[in-house]
């Protein structure tokens, strides 16, 4: 399989470090040009379960504009200009839940958008995560830490009380690396 080829790109939306929309000519495998294929910018970012053992898992109770109500949540955020995917989580985890982990296991990166783009979302599951101060709360979400056992976690997601799909993924993967490893 050959890859598409964007042979060029306009900016028809600059709305700041967080969002910006091209329009990309790009031209298919086939030869085949599209002159207006849509494509979103925005900063590659992190989302991380912290576990503070195999049995227990921190996450948030919290809102989000796009949600229209309460969600479970792990931690997450954008990555900083120049920073690396491992260092912005445990920047994250440190900020919002003034905890550190010793052992850091990545899940994986990701496109947000498999066409589209949208930034890459990168996973991480924080283990023997421990509180080490208090959080930097910047976020405009209320929030509240709670802990659950990974049995609890698993039956949350399934209820559909984990409303954002990133962070059923996050979780999700979380969880099964967690039980494929506790077998072993």
């Amino acid at each position: 399989m050959r890859q598409w080829k964007t042979l060029k790109r306009e900016t028809i939306l600059d709305h700041g470090k967080f969002l910006k929309v091209e329009k990309h000519t790009i031209e298919l495998p086939d030869g085949k040009i599209i002159d207006d294929w849509p494509w979103v910018q925005s900063p590659d970012y992190v989302l991380v379960l912290p576990a503070t053992n195999r049995e227990t898992l921190l996450m948030f109770r919290q809102t989000k504009y796009a949600v229209g109500g309460i969600s479970l949540a792990p931690v997450g955020g954008y990555l900083e200009p120049g920073e690396d995917a491992l260092t912005a989580a445990k920047r994250e985890l440190r900020e919002e839940m003034g905890c550190e982990a010793s052992d850091w296991i990545s899940l994986g990166s990701y496109p947000n958008n498999g066409n589209h783009g949208g930034g890459k979302g990168n996973l991480f599951l924080a283990l023997h995560a421990h509180k080490v101060g208090e959080p930097i709360i910047d976020d405009l979400e209320e929030m509240e830490l709670i802990e659950l056992t990974a049995e609890e976690a698993e039956q949350k997601l399934m209820q559909g009380e984990v409303k954002v799909m990133g962070w059923v993924a996050m979780i999700a993967m979380g969880l099964l690396y967690l039980k494929l490893h506790d077998a072993n």
